[in-house]
């Protein structure tokens, strides 16, 4: 006997997929257990008892075939009875071995193929019926990704971030809806002004009654790695979603198979209504065996006829019930569009607007998935909205970034402000906002930052910079910061990426962007208004520009210092400078100049100038700088210039002259009458000498004569007795004049890199230079006596 065990490799798949299995295929699965047990039990009935038994028929052998069997069997009555003449003891004169030849041959040769072989037929047909049924299971093309999406399916069902967002939006749905009408009345009384907003603020607090303010209940918790889990099953949803969505083979495969089984169906319902009827009890057999027997006809009885034939109409129906399901799974894949699937229904009960539509492979599991439990689907939706992603970043953030690991990050920035910097973080933990000491706020490549209401308790704040960090700012948050920022930063790759509400701050006073306008834009270098920006007095601007932009002039009437970085790009027009009647410094810093801008000789109130890294050749302009009558620094350094001019000596006003990094050879001797000049910077030149009308500088503090060609120092150069830094290293000079000592006031002096054999014993009248302030090589200072090194060294 055929154990029905042997069968299950059929049948048997991984438990979890039974939520791709909707109702009519677990039905149809049941059937063809029930088929394959008609079978089963058929197959064991055929091997072990089906036989026939078989007499010799006395009819003439014209008459056989109006069936003599068929006499045997009264009207009326379903079982065969004996035949008179068998009563009377007719014997047939056949031994047992003539019976039984008889028995096999007629079973083989009368018997109809149908009776012989319908069990057979039964299990074949109900074996087709189960490949057909579970095929897209084990196909390598479809299986590896039904198990992916089965297991991500579990993973997302179970995760406790399922159930924390799904909270959270349960939470946010039933929050107290006067607060968002005490948030419209807080912005309306606010944009009315401080008077309305007082009388605005006192009328809701006479019209609201007291309430009592229940607290939320706790949303569930999520520790650091539960929060990893779910941040990595949003990866693989993602990934997933990618691969899947690009094919429907899935989708295919299992219209195939359905239609393959509805043909089957067709086939087998055909054949067996016709065949049905040949399973006969009696059977007429006519052979030639007379030879043998002495007989050629025989009446045969079926044994397990009226067996066969009951289980044969028991098998029919259990068919007929599978093909309803198949045709309801035709009528079911072709009525709908399976190949979209929309969360219109999660979005409008979520309130997770962001979950988007999915199509191909991906909708056609969601809609099997719906068939088995649609609860699955809603679970499986928070791992597509990227809000919620957010919220889970968010929250892994909160639980990495705590407020002592912040509080250790803050430091003082160059301009003194106590700085939080946070670099390449996935978003902004909301613990920065708990740090209300904060003064500056520097963000750092952090994507897609949308400043929380929390952003309010950092009541000390007066800086930010947001490099390659686009940030959003709400509405309320725009008011906040209106009065509160004070200097803000931007770098990022185009200046058109810079958000909007930073032009809109009215209390800002420096604002530095950084980024480059579109080649097709960068000639006429628009920028947005800075009409809002009413106290602004610093602008700095690095980029590509191809001119000033116009909107520099909306602050004309306050801007105090301006800045432009251009890294190389020519600044041609330059004529709006003109306008910026109270501008004290200008930086016009890599910005391919040859000249000298004529359009700065016209900035009365200029006090600084920082042409560095242009292409200055000559200066001859620098007579103009008398109309400056207020500048005091001017800085030419990292150019091309040859040669100073005579008419800087009409410069007497300047106090800080640089002109480093250029090609002089020499200096004028008229630079001597610029008597108000107390810092003078000629480093990296070329410079074999020095003129002796150096020594009419009485206010010089700081000269800066490294890296030249210098072999020999006017002694009148030591005149200048308010010396305190004089850096001579790396030129040419074999010896220091004993005059050296006259610089009472020196606390700085470098040496190093000359051909000096020995220093001047002198240097001990230096009374303010140490040996922290002396860089010369260490044998050079070895030489010093004993006791000028030991004042040095005092403290």
């Amino acid at each position: 006997m055929i154990p029905v065990a042997e069968f299950k490799q059929f049948v048997e798949h991984q438990p979890a997929f039974k939520v791709l299995k909707p109702w009519w295929d677990v039905l149809a699965e049941y059937l063809t257990v029930a088929m394959l047990m008609i079978g089963v039990f058929g197959c064991t009935l055929q091997v072990t008892q089906d036989k026939i038994i078989c007499l010799p028929s006395h009819e003439p052998r014209e008459n056989l075939s109006e069936a003599p069997c068929q006499q045997l069997l009264p009207r009326g009555v379903s079982e065969p009875v004996g035949d008179p003449r068998e009563l009377s003891g007719l014997r047939n004169n056949l031994d047992l071995q003539q019976y039984s030849f008889i028995n096999q041959l007629c079973y083989e040769t009368a018997l109809h193929w149908y009776a012989k072989y319908f069990p057979y037929l039964v299990v074949i047909h109900t074996l087709i019926f189960m490949v057909c049924t579970s095929f897209w299971f084990k196909f390598p093309g479809t299986s590896s990704k039904i198990e992916h999406f089965i297991s991500i399916l579990g993973k997302c069902f179970d995760s406790p971030w399922t159930t924390r967002a799904l909270s959270e939006v349960s939470r946010e749905n039933h929050k107290d809806p006067a607060a968002a009408g005490r948030a419209m009345v807080t912005m309306a009384a606010a944009a009315a002004g401080p008077g309305k907003a007082g009388e605005a603020e006192k009328e809701k607090v006479l019209a609201e009654p007291e309430k009592v303010v229940m607290e939320p209940p706790a949303v569930t918790l999520l520790d650091k790695k539960e929060g990893e889990q779910a941040k990595a099953l949003f990866e693989k949803v993602k990934k997933f979603r990618v691969h899947v969505e690009e094919g429907d083979i899935l989708y295919t495969m299992y219209i195939r198979q359905t239609v393959l089984k509805v043909c089957k169906f067709l086939a087998i319902l055909v054949y067996n209504l016709v065949y049905v009827g040949k399973i006969s009890f009696l059977v007429v057999c006519t052979v030639e065996t007379s030879e043998v027997t002495g007989y050629a006809s025989f009446c045969c009885n079926h044994t397990k006829a009226h067996l066969f034939s009951k289980l044969a109409f028991c098998y029919i129906s259990f068919v007929c019930v599978y093909g309803i399901t198949c045709f309801y799974t035709l009528c079911w894949l072709f009525h709908r569009p399976l190949k979209e699937y929309s969360f219109r229904s999660v979005r409008e009960e979520t309130g997770m607007g962001d979950i988007p539509d999915v199509k191909n492979d991906f909708a056609f599991m969601l809609h099997l998935i719906d068939q088995y439990d649609s609860l699955y689907s809603k679970r499986f939706a928070v791992f597509l909205s990227e809000v919620s992603e957010s919220r889970l970043k968010q929250l892994n953030l909160n639980h990495e970034w705590t407020t002592d690991k912040l509080r250790q990050k803050l430091q003082r920035n160059a301009w003194g402000r106590l700085e939080l910097a946070l670099c390449m973080l996935p978003g902004l933990p909301d613990t920065v906002f708990e740090l209300n000491e904060v003064e500056a706020l520097r963000l750092e490549a952090i994507c897609d930052i949308t400043f929380p209401p929390g952003l309010s308790q950092l009541v000390h704040l007066q800086e930010l910079s947001l490099v390659h960090s686009p940030a959003r700012l709400p509405f309320s948050l725009q008011v906040f910061l209106r009065d509160q920022l004070k200097v803000i930063r931007v770098k990022c790759e185009e200046l058109r990426e810079v958000p909007l509400w930073v032009f809109g701050l009215r209390g800002l006073e420096e604002l530095h962007l950084e980024g480059v306008f579109p080649l097709e834009l960068a000639r006429a270098a628009t920028l947005e208004s800075l009409r809002e920006l009413k106290q602004l007095k610093v602008l700095s601007l690095r980029s590509n520009a191809g001119k000033v932009p116009a909107s520099v002039t909306d602050v004309a009437g306050h801007l105090q210092r301006l800045s432009l970085h251009n890294d190389g790009a020519r600044l041609l027009a330059l004529n709006s400078l003109k306008k910026l009647a109270v501008l004290r410094e200008l930086e016009l810093v890599a910005c391919g100049l040859e000249r000298i801008p004529h359009a700065v000789f016209s900035l009365g109130a200029l006090q600084e100038l920082d042409l560095k890294d242009n292409h200055l050749r000559s200066i001859e302009e620098i007579l103009s700088f008398q109309h400056c009558r207020k500048l005091v620094t001017l800085r030419l350094w990292h150019n091309q210039i040859a040669y100073v001019p005579e008419h800087v000596r009409k410069l007497r006003g300047l106090e800080q002259l640089y002109l480093s990094h250029n090609k002089l050879e020499t200096l004028p001797t008229q630079l001597g009458m610029c008597s108000g000049l107390r810092l003078l910077d000629v480093s990296h030149n070329g410079l074999h000498s020095l003129p002796a009308e150096l020594g009419l500088l009485q206010n010089l503090q700081h000269l800066a004569l490294s890296y030249n060609a210098l072999e020999l120092l006017p002694d009148e150069l030591f005149f200048c007795r308010k010396l305190r830094t004089l850096l001579l290293g790396y030129n040419n000079l074999s010896q220091l004049s004993p005059q050296v000592g006259a610089l009472r006031a020196l606390s700085r002096l470098e040496l190093k890199g000359n051909r000096l054999e020995a220093l001047p014993e002198e240097l001990g009248n230096c009374g303010g230079l140490k040996k922290s302030g002396l860089l010369v090589e260490d044998t050079l200072y070895e030489g010093l006596p004993a006791e000028v090194r030991d004042r040095m060294e005092m403290e």
